[in-house]
């Protein structure tokens, strides 16, 4: 089967590559992960022309050809590796008209590997607004390629770039010669590496011999001769690419003496310069920031609460009707509360995790992202981190799940892993449910200061100790965790922008498919197991169970009711989570913890928010009182076997400590494990939660109780 036509996006970062893939591809698009890595391949099919349709792929953005990120050492091994299946066939290099000698730079890199070249011009009209004016035509003469300027946001130009990726499809390409004359180019052993690694460029050869070591692609036995070739030679790498840099810009500097006309740099400051005198205030722009972060916080509850009403409200109808459908068995549970309730623990999180990645489309779209990162940097490099950890971390106060997710903006390897090991410990919405009842069980309502409310101030007192307790596990990862890769927060402050609404719809619909698919069958796996769990138990001890109530109730129908809810909380007892929680009894009765308790944490492992109808059950609520209320009234009765309360003031702030801290969530771990593509994180991160849970509520129970 012959390979279809294959185009690479290449670009610096905010030079509007991403408006570009989505102005040709549209809908057509899809998203996975490079071989080996965790970095995002976007790919796309586009329609050229009649005869000629594109697979486009959009390679992560880079600032040189010289690789400093997993991100840009992905884009390295695509362009210099002639069999890697995603090798592209025309590259269109998108450059910043309004910062071209820069993008020039990076322009004339991807010239020199000898693979067909377009360059296409975006953010003339800033350019415009700066006071450049650029000869497009001179330019082309010059460089050697064709040029167009383009305004992907406005679709503007892209039929002219559709014309000229045809022309270039067919007609017999010839590539130009070196764009500088760098003397090591034109070496025998620098040709000698060339033959070596099949290397279609001198400048290839280059790039292999100063990264030949890190290049996965590259054999053991080529490594061996190269590195004695370069031995022989005497190579320095460092004066080497020194020496290019200069050549280039040298050449750059007369052709933008050439082709562009710059106004004096007296002129006037653009929109976006008027605004950042404000918004990057020491002051006003913290406030602003924090103003910006609490509405983000609060619209993600309020936006996604309607549908996820719906979602749930759907669920439960359909549940209620395949009840009254259904013969009630083993299989009908097993359909209602197992694959229908998994199926739908996987949809209530869309339209947080949609809505949630659409705003942050819209932040970064309008260019106030950068200016968030550039605020924050410095509270962030104290736990080790930079300033693009903490949308992740914010986000996480919503669900974790999304923000997980989100870390993916994070170029520096070790920073992003560590952000992803520590977001779980922001209290997110599913511990929201757990912290009510807990706090309306055992914290009076005391006036504090005569505003406030002490339930309150405890609730404000949990979302705080997560934020610090993951900065200081951070800082504490930061330490532990070795690496030579250096961390360097280098960011272009984008001007601002009107968001792109069909970019943010195409973002949320593509991160919701990527949840569903990738997330959902961990998820539907593991509620079936723990519905499993649930439900059955020794056949001797459920089958007496049965039995004991079967007779009560014939011998008192009117009382059927009230002993089904009975019967059903005690096969929780003796099912295999009943007995698992009786058999973990003795590790948690030091943090105040009886066995119902102990099967509300196992439950809940599924999420948080399951410990409140765990307790439901096993408490026999009524369905006819109000539910908070009589579990509220039925946990505030219950009693140990020595007549004294369970739910104590140290029992309830153990159990708000160890639901702040624990990772009872398996659809983080599941997202965890696939944003690191190992089972060792997520259980590191599991181990080290649960740890630091016991010894938080042990500590906690142990000096109140």
């Amino acid at each position: 089967m012959q390979r279809q036509y294959t185009i690479a996006l290449v670009g610096n970062p905010n030079s509007g590559k991403s408006s570009l893939f989505n102005a040709l591809t549209g809908l057509n698009q899809k998203v996975g992960n490079f071989p080996g890595v965790t970095v995002d391949k976007k790919t796309g099919i586009s329609k050229i022309s009649e005869n000629l349709k594109a697979d486009i792929i959009d390679l992560p953005g880079t600032y040189s050809l010289y690789p400093k990120s997993a991100d840009e050492q992905v884009t390295y091994e695509v362009l210099l590796n002639q069999e890697n299946a995603d090798r592209p066939d025309l590259i269109i290099v998108i450059a910043d008209a309004s910062n071209l000698k820069r993008n020039l730079l990076f322009c004339s890199q991807i010239m020199d590997l000898k693979i067909p070249v377009i360059i296409a011009l975006t953010m003339m009209d800033i350019a415009h607004d700066k006071g450049i004016t650029i000869d497009t035509a001179e330019l082309q003469r010059m460089m050697g390629v064709t040029i167009l300027p383009i305004n992907p946001r406005k679709t503007k130009g892209i039929t002219s770039l559709k014309k000229a990726i045809e022309d270039i499809h067919k007609s017999q390409h010839t590539v130009g010669s070196d764009f500088i004359d760098l003397p090591a180019l034109n070496t025998e052993w620098m040709h000698e590496i060339r033959e070596l690694c099949g290397q279609v460029s001198n400048y290839g050869a280059l790039h292999i011999a100063c990264n030949y070591t890190g290049l996965q692609y590259i054999n053991a036995a080529i490594r061996i001769r190269i590195a004695a070739l370069l031995g022989e030679a005497g190579f320095q790498k460092s004066r080497i690419q020194a020496e290019e840099i200069v050549l280039r810009y040298h050449r750059i500097d007369n052709i933008m003496q050439h082709c562009v006309v710059m106004d004096s740099p007296m002129k006037k400051m653009v929109v976006s310069d008027r605004i950042d005198k404000t918004l990057l205030h020491p002051v006003y722009g913290n406030i602003i920031l924090l103003m910006v972060l609490f509405l983000l916080f609060q619209s993600i509850f309020w936006l996604a609460q309607y549908p996820m009403d719906w979602i749930e409200q759907s669920f439960a109808y359909v549940g209620q009707l395949l009840s009254g459908v259904l013969p009630s068995g083993y299989f009908s549970d097993f359909l209602i509360n197992g694959l229908l309730a998994g199926i739908g623990g996987i949809a209530i999180f869309v339209p947080q995790i949609m809505i949630l990645f659409g705003l942050i489309t819209i932040l970064e779209d309008s260019g106030y992202m950068a200016r968030i990162s550039f605020l924050t940097d410095r509270i962030m490099r104290t736990a080790g981190l930079n300033g693009r950890s903490v949308m992740p971390l914010i986000s996480g106060m919503a669900c974790a799940v999304p923000a997980i997710m989100a870390a993916r903006t994070i170029q520096n390897r070790k920073e992003r892993l560590i952000t992803i090991l520590v977001t779980p410990l922001m209290s997110c919405s599913a511990r929201l449910p757990v912290y009510t009842i807990i706090i309306g069980l055992v914290i009076p309502k005391t006036p504090v200061l005569g505003i406030f409310n002490m339930q309150g101030m405890v609730l404000m007192g949990l979302y705080l100790l997560g934020f610090f307790m993951a900065l200081l596990v951070a800082w504490l990862m930061d330490l532990l965790i070795k690496t030579r890769e250096r961390t360097f927060f280098l960011m272009e402050l984008p001007v601002y922008r009107a968001p792109r609404w069909k970019n943010v719809g195409i973002t949320m619909i593509e991160k919701g498919k990527i949840f569903i698919r990738d997330v959902g069958k961990v998820i539907i796996v593991l509620s079936l197991a723990l519905w499993a769990l649930a439900a059955f138990g020794p056949p001797g001890r459920m089958d007496n169970v049965a039995q004991k109530y079967a007779q009560q109730i014939q011998a008192n129908p009117e009382q059927k009711n009230e002993l089904s809810g009975l019967m059903a909380t005690e096969k929780l007892e003796n099912s295999f989570a009943g007995i698992m929680g009786q058999a973990i009894e003795p590790v948690i009765s030091p943090l105040g913890y009886d066995w119902k308790i102990g099967i509300a944490l196992i439950t809940s492992f599924a999420a948080r928010e399951v410990f409140v109808g765990t307790m439901a059950t096993l408490y026999s609520v009524g369905t006819t009182d109000d539910v908070n209320q009589t579990l509220s009234e039925k946990m505030r009765a219950a009693r140990r076997s020595d007549g004294s309360p369970v739910y104590t003031l140290a029992t309830g702030l153990s159990l708000l400590i160890f639901y702040a801290f624990a990772m009872q969530c398996m659809s983080t771990l599941a997202i965890v494990k696939r944003e690191t593509r190992s089972w060792k994180f997520p259980a590191f991160q599991f181990a080290y939660m649960a740890a630091l849970a016991y010894l938080g509520a042990l500590l906690v129970y142990q000096v109140f109780k």
